[in-house]
């Protein structure tokens, strides 16, 4: 026997499953391409070395950290990045604000004559009158089927993403600065080299000179002497050229006049160089900011495709009024001016062209472009951090090497100078033995800086020492 109980709570859920019967229809679901993880990129199950926040303070060179500070605090790129954070969490707010509970207070005063000839008649008609009316509104939307909690977890998501993003741009403006000063240091311990070839080939062109005077060389031995000293002077220019570019980089990096820096030497020999790590472990991923950017953007797409799947069930809007409206001021707050209402309201999608399907699939589409962008920061990342930990290790064992030629051409050089005091050879020897030794040098320099600019951009590939901070915007977004 059906009681009076069960008769209401069958015929709500017929009344239901009409209601979702009649629903435009989404279609069958859509699994998104796959996303790639961290087991199929072979990475270690043990942790990657951890990183500093400040890794640049462990060069060494106190005129490089207030550099990266003064860049950090000042560069106009950084502002645009924490205004779009500013602008991701605002609008995750507004959104989050949006779902909630809504109430409003009207009120509004009308003078206003009536028309002798419209639709009220005298008295009213003809005459001025004053009106007023006082009236709070109410409204809520219940979440029968999720869209807004998936709309919040979207906006969210972007929120969170621009947070990364922020952190990824001042990583990279750190190691922009960096890189800049290490290349200036290089340049400058380049032209070292350079003017003391200079010396060197003046000399060679000297005692050339001479040795044609005596009649011990030709005039082709002078002339070929004579054409070093012009290749050099244009090396030495060249370097001087690439430093005052290297000088304004700088200083626009750090948010300066370009020409602020015009006396910077920062020397390559001052900086310590610090040892790379070996291995890279699974929670690489979780430690780089472009990474985890690219992590909540998928996220936020797949809450758009649960917001897209959602418009094709019924809206319910629940909507209310109460105050006072009256014909003259003086009557407004009376009671016999109370007004009130409930308004609810069904929004249910039946034939839409496809309109609905289309925006599916789009948010569908959007889904999958996020999470072949977030395969690709991965692969990128694996990819910078192990080409940095490989390009470490073999430039180490080439400052090995070259650090053995070197002292060999040194010792040679010691040797030529030796016999030239016995008397057993000519200076013009022991100028050539000194060409080889300066151009050891100059391959010091250049093993060395790129050895330098490895670990920068290890550093970088490694995080730049950051850590996933974005739940301190969700926690913003929800207050």
């Amino acid at each position: 026997m059906t009681t009076a109980r069960t008769i209401p709570l069958t015929a709500l859920a017929a009344a239901a499953a009409l209601l979702l019967a009649a629903c435009a229809n989404p279609g069958p679901d859509q699994a998104p391409i796959a996303q790639t993880t961290a087991q199929q990129l072979d990475l270690a199950a043990t942790p990657t070395a951890s990183v500093d926040a400040r890794w640049w303070t462990a060069l060494g060179d106190a005129q490089l950290d207030a550099l990266i500070a003064q860049a950090l605090a000042g560069s106009p790129n950084l502002a645009m990045a924490h205004a779009r954070t500013s602008r991701a969490l605002a609008l995750a707010q507004a959104t989050q604000a949006a779902s909630g509970p809504q109430a409003v207070l009207n009120t509004n005063a009308v003078r206003q004559r009536f028309s002798a000839n419209g639709i009220y008649p005298a008295p009213l008609g003809g005459n001025v009158w004053n009106m007023g009316t006082v009236e709070a509104d109410f409204s809520w939307t219940p979440d029968f089927f999720g869209q807004h909690a998936a709309e919040d977890e979207a906006a969210l998501g972007q929120a969170r993403a621009a947070q990364a993003d922020a952190a990824a741009a001042e990583a990279t403006l750190a190691l922009q600065v960096a890189r800049g000063y290490m290349g200036l240091a290089r340049l400058l311990a380049q032209r070292e080299v350079a003017e003391r070839t200079l010396a060197q080939r003046q000399e060679i062109a000297d005692l050339v000179r001479q040795r044609v005077s005596a009649g011990l060389d030709n005039h082709v031995d002078r002339t070929q002497a004579d054409a070093a000293l012009p290749d050099v002077r244009t090396q030495i220019e060249a370097l001087d050229e690439q430093a005052l570019l290297a000088r304004r980089q700088i200083a626009v990096l750090t948010g300066q006049a370009p020409d602020a820096l015009a006396t910077l030497s920062p020397r390559l020999a001052a900086l310590n160089l610090q040892a790379m790590p070996g291995t890279l472990g699974t929670d690489l991923l979780g430690r780089r900011p472009d990474v985890v950017a690219a992590r909540w953007r998928v996220e936020s797409a797949t809450q758009g495709v649960k917001v897209a799947r959602a418009e094709f069930y019924p809206d319910i809007n629940l909507s209310a009024f109460v105050g006072f409206n009256a014909l003259g001021l003086d009557n407004v707050l009376k009671s016999s001016s109370r007004q009130f209402g409930v308004v609810p309201a069904l929004r249910l999608p039946l034939f839409d062209g496809g309109r609905l399907r289309a925006q599916l699939g789009g948010k569908r589409a959007e889904l999958d472009t996020a999470i072949a962008q977030y395969n690709a920061a991965v692969l990128d990342a694996v990819k910078e951090a192990g080409d940095a930990i490989g390009s470490g290790q073999s430039l180490a064992r080439q400052q090995t090497l070259q650090a053995e030629t070197l002292a060999g051409t040194e010792k040679a050089f010691d040797l030529a100078q030796q016999r030239y005091r016995a008397g057993l050879g000519n200076y013009l020897m022991v100028l050539n033995a000194e060409t080889q030794v300066l151009a050891q040098r100059r391959a010091a320099v250049d093993i060395r800086a790129r050895q330098f600019d490895t670990y920068l951009a290890l550093m970088k590939a490694l995080g730049g020492g950051w850590t996933d901070d974005t739940a301190a915007t969700q926690h913003a977004a929800a207050h």
